[in-house]
């Protein structure tokens, strides 16, 4: 049975002060953000998620946005070397979860680095963005942890913005959905669905075909209702101040077999 665990970190009192790279700083409420947070966790296990809280790492901004921390295929958890120094902190309470949690723990080392964010699995596929977080060396490092069990890693250039996942995702069946003006090479995909949001672009899959979207993307949220699928709608509006988007807030363990 695949696992139903996702990792989560609460977001510290320093939230406001996270790194942003393509916006203009506007004011975060922390305690609004909080609160979108527990709905987010609580949105997590109404559907059957079991949620794994992380230790907090209240010195770091960003660390409420964990995906960016670890990458994990079969019962592999690669903890990353994250692009940005100041972030790099925050790998170490998450590798102590996924240690404590059965899987088996390998490193991103210098001068590679690699962001969660970037990664993107679809089967045993794994796109993984080259851009301005994730470098040669750390793409070829996740290659070697990787294939050998079995995944086929494609480099994706990424240029317009901070990392793969914030311009795509993948629905249930496999299909790359994005929004084509920040998507580089749609062509690289077999098949690529462009939405009419930005933030549209990513959504989490909950099982079957449920998908958690942020409340930002109505119209893309209605035009996947038509092809049959049920968005489950948060709001992150405070997290998105940041770039964040819902896929950054967790990390699923589905392959995990501990």
């Amino acid at each position: 049975m695949p696992s139903q665990k996702v990792l989560i970190r609460r977001p510290g009192p320093r939230l406001a002060e996270g790194i942003l790279t393509r916006k203009e700083r506007s004011p975060v409420d922390v305690r609004l953000a909080l609160h979108q947070w527990e709905t987010y966790a609580a949105t997590l296990r109404a559907h059957g998620w079991e949620t794994v809280e992380v230790e907090r790492a209240e010195e770091c901004p960003d660390s409420v946005f964990i995906e960016d921390t670890v990458v994990l295929f079969r019962n592999v958890a690669l903890i990353t070397r994250p692009g940005a120094r100041a972030r790099r902190a925050e790998t170490v309470g998450v590798e102590q979860a996924v240690a404590r949690l059965g899987a088996s723990v390998n490193w991103v080392w210098e001068p590679g680095t690699l962001d969660g964010g970037d990664v993107l699995k679809i089967g045993d596929t794994i796109y993984v963005g080259r851009g301005g977080r994730t470098n040669a060396a750390g793409v070829q490092q996740l290659r070697a942890a990787f294939e050998p069990l079995g995944a086929r890693v494609v480099a994706v250039p990424v240029a317009q913005v901070l990392h793969l996942k914030s311009a795509l995702t993948a629905l249930p069946d496999g299909t790359v959905i994005g929004y084509a003006p920040l998507v580089d090479q749609p062509s690289l995909f077999p098949r690529f669905l462009p939405v009419p949001e930005e933030t549209g672009s990513a959504v989490v899959l909950l099982g079957g075909n449920k998908l958690l979207m942020a409340a930002s993307a109505p119209k893309t949220a209605e035009l996947l209702a038509e092809l049959g699928h049920e968005p489950v709608i948060v709001d992150i509006s405070e997290f998105e101040k940041l770039e964040g988007g819902v896929t950054c807030l967790s990390v699923r363990m589905r392959e995990l077999y501990a």
